[in-house]
């Protein structure tokens, strides 16, 4: 934990600036690099709590958006950079991720729009639909399409190089609601991102962690992998920077919702649901799915948690 903690830190530290004083991150974190340096990933808060992520290609002086609420913050990031938005991804339907394609309505026959082919008519501006296992070439760089479904159906994921950018299935120690559901179906996509080489970065749309970290703390106080996480989030949170890119080896390390197997989460469940069995991972992601959409975790307040441990 420690050194996935410390690689976050030297990838990415974070940049002072007023504009995003209603957000919850005002500091929102300096471009990382991805695909030997040809693309730099840049973090856009929107709304309360959205991130936009800005994909840049700096040689074309060209951006793809992945999703967003509207498109005021992506176009004044775009001007700063000096790059054109020529592309977005959509990762679901959901108004605060196809805002954008709303907003530029009138300016779609210019941007290339790519999302899912299952709500293709969902999606405004639609030209490439994408399904599970396309590829796809952005500004030279291979983009793999994985369908992620469980918090909405049609779902898909993206992978460019080591960077995933997952919309609202996974989060920072959570993961989205089951709008759609199945269980399962979550389930089978989080299964997928644990696949994933460690060093994957998690692009995810909303900055949720610190209320994750709650509720994970709830079923898994003996972590200390997530006691340490915890401390580092509360660190960031309070200087108002985000916690987000995670990797996938912390969330594998932290987020309940990708440790099923944890026997001290299975017997936090069985305290919560004592009528119930726990004999397969199907049973134990859908009660922790279930228990964290009760919000009792939410009564814990800050002095129960372990955020005065220091950081190795």
């Amino acid at each position: 934990m420690a050194e996935s903690i410390s690689t976050l830190e030297r990838a990415i530290q974070p940049g002072q600036t007023d504009e995003y004083m209603n957000h919850a991150v005002t500091s929102p974190r300096l471009p990382i690099p991805i695909a030997e340096g040809q693309l730099t990933i840049h973090q856009v808060p929107a709304w309360q709590d959205n991130f936009v992520w800005l994909i840049v290609s700096p040689q074309r002086k060209e951006a793809a958006a992945v999703d967003g609420p509207d498109a005021k913050e992506a176009l004044a990031a775009c001007a700063r950079l000096g790059v054109r938005l020529t592309t977005i991804l959509n990762t679901h339907t959901h108004g605060d991720h196809i805002g954008i394609n709303t907003d530029l309505s009138e300016k779609l026959e210019t941007i290339h729009v790519i999302g899912s082919a299952s709500r293709a008519r969902e999606i405004p501006g639609l030209k490439q639909p994408v399904s599970d296992g396309d590829q796809f070439e952005l500004f030279g760089t291979t983009v793999q399409v994985m369908l992620t479904e469980g918090h909405l159906n049609g779902h898909v994921s993206y992978l460019i190089d080591n960077a995933l950018f997952c919309g609202d299935t996974l989060f920072g120690a959570g993961c989205g609601y089951l709008f759609d559901g199945p269980p399962v179906k979550m389930l089978h996509s989080l299964k997928r991102f644990a696949n994933l080489p460690g060093n994957t970065w998690v692009f995810c749309a909303h900055e949720y962690t610190a209320d994750n970290l709650r509720f994970a703390w709830s079923v898994e106080p003996d972590n200390q992998q997530l006691k340490e996480r915890i401390q580092h989030t509360w660190v960031l949170r309070s200087k108002g920077e985000a916690t987000i890119p995670s990797t996938i080896q912390l969330e594998l390390a932290t987020n309940p919702f990708m440790r099923t197997s944890s026997v001290a989460i299975q017997q936090a469940l069985k305290k919560a649901f004592p009528e119930r069995s726990f004999a397969s991972d199907l049973e134990v992601f859908a009660a922790i799915r279930e228990l964290k959409d009760l919000k009792r975790y939410r009564n814990i307040d800050d002095g129960e948690l372990p955020v005065n441990i220091d950081i190795v």
